[in-house]
């Protein structure tokens, strides 16, 4: 049947319209996992509860959107992708409403799970989708355009978080903040019946043991870093990491016993697809933890209010949106593997100039020269991303593309968690400007993993 078909010869007609949708869907769930970090306060301040519920605010979306992920995309696999998105848009706005009405901070967190949930149903389809519907160098263009989109979603998420939550439209304070979602996901399913159906070529059973011992493993390794200081867990805590990489090493080796894995081992015959998991963690480890440590510097530290501080972000997404568009529509196409390398050395550039402004900038004072700086570090991310994502998704095979698209969202999740909580520990645990410093000098040194395992990305050689 031709839904079954991953390549096709001629271009899909509705291709471009369908691409808005998906890339809409995918700016609207991965935006949701930043939008509460500026809101988080006023969320606390109008339900009261714990103070150790704050960071449960975007932890309730992050972690299962990291441990289903894969799952997620391995459903596409056997249910169809188009199917999978318009479930888990549906879903996520259902879920968002109820974020927005929610009348306590548990029930918030709740629907915050369920918000992860339906995320993780549509973010890995969109690879595969793209690659049913786009033939050509349209495929590149199409593949390289979900970096930029990725990066801004997550740039800009404290920013929207900011902005809503100080218009206070109709008194909704911060629940604007989720009801923001319901007119992008209305235009998304408006747009979803142009989405051509497509799933693997040879429908594989679902690893039900493989998806437990993933999303447990994962789990245990990321439940005790999100908003944690790192130089303070408590025992049990700091046992849960090393217990949930040792689960993580069962899933291993139940993978390469099972007759149908949940991750498909030829992903791993070649040493290009790993390294663009070591890249695309370092990378979002960077981007995410630095973004959240600049929102709180600024607010802890310089004392600044909630817009400022959500504003003060967009000299990095202005930035990364110019460079984005130039990389993914010429410089890619022109300079190919070259540009990833320069573009993390003007994000190198923008984290020396931000430190730089840290050591100018006078105690409880705004650092004014901190704003260039963003915007430099804008710029080496948009340049980075669409040739990382156009070269890492490039030599996918149709049967890899739901665990490869899965998998590599996941570790993009879980990247972001480990910067969140590297960087903000790096921060909270020092004094202001220097500590500020500091958390900076760290992301150099993962902007250097994302270097060195960078020159493997693309390749097809055996590992």
């Amino acid at each position: 049947m031709t839904l079954d078909r991953t390549e096709v010869v001629t271009p899909y007609r509705h291709r471009w319209p369908a691409l808005v949708a998906l890339l809409l869907g995918e700016a609207m769930n991965l935006l949701d996992a930043t939008v509460v970090q500026v809101a988080a306060p006023a969320i606390h301040a109008d339900l009261g509860g714990p103070v150790s519920q704050v960071q449960w605010f975007g932890t309730a979306y992050t972690l299962p959107f990291a441990v289903l992920l894969v799952t997620g995309g391995r459903l596409g696999d056997i249910a169809g992708r188009r199917r999978m998105f318009v479930l888990g848009v549906t879903v996520f706005t259902v879920a968002s409403v109820a974020c927005a009405l929610a009348p306590s901070a548990g029930l918030l967190i709740g629907f915050r799970a369920v918000q992860g949930a339906a995320a993780a149903l549509i973010v890995p389809q969109t690879i595969g989708l793209i690659k049913a519907m786009f033939a050509g160098d349209e495929t590149a263009k199409a593949l390289g355009s979900i970096g930029p989109v990725m990066g801004l979603a997550a740039v800009c998420g404290p920013v929207v978080g900011g902005v809503l939550t100080h218009a206070d439209l109709f008194g909704s304070s911060w629940r604007a903040a989720f009801l923001v979602n319901v007119p992008v996901a209305a235009v998304v399913l408006a747009l979803a019946p142009m989405l051509r159906e497509n799933r693997a070529p040879h429908r594989p059973a679902l690893d039900w043991p493989g998806t437990v011992l993933a999303a447990l493993g994962t789990g245990l390794v990321v439940y005790p870093l999100i908003g944690a200081d790192l130089g303070h867990l408590p025992p049990r805590d700091r046992a849960l990491p090393p217990a949930g990489l040792l689960v993580l090493a069962c899933f291993a080796v139940q993978q390469r016993r099972s007759a149908r894995p949940l991750l498909e081992p030829s992903l791993f015959a070649r040493r290009g697809f790993p390294a663009a998991l070591v890249v695309s963690t370092a990378f979002f480890a960077v981007t995410n933890g630095l973004s959240m440590v600049v929102v709180l510097q600024l607010q802890l530290g310089a004392r600044t209010g909630v817009l400022a501080a959500g504003l003060s972000l967009l000299p990095w997404s202005a930035g990364l949106a110019a460079a984005s568009w130039l990389a993914g529509s010429r410089l890619v196409r022109r300079y190919g593997r070259r540009v990833m390398p320069y573009g993390l050395a003007v994000l190198l550039a923008g984290l020396l100039a931000a430190v730089g402004a840290y050591a100018a900038a006078a105690p409880g004072h705004y650092p004014t020269a901190l704003l260039p700086a963003l915007a430099l570090i804008g710029v080496g991310a948009g340049l980075f991303t669409p040739a990382f994502f156009t070269l890492a998704l490039r030599p996918l095979r149709p049967h890899e593309i739901g665990s490869a698209a899965g998998l590599l969202n996941a570790v993009q999740q879980l990247g972001a968690t480990l910067g969140v909580a590297l960087l903000g520990s790096v921060y909270l645990t020092g004094t202001d400007l220097d500590a500020a410093r500091a958390a900076c000098w760290t992301a150099t040194a993962l902007v250097g993993v994302a270097w060195t395992a960078s020159t493997r990305v693309g390749t097809t050689a055996a590992a």
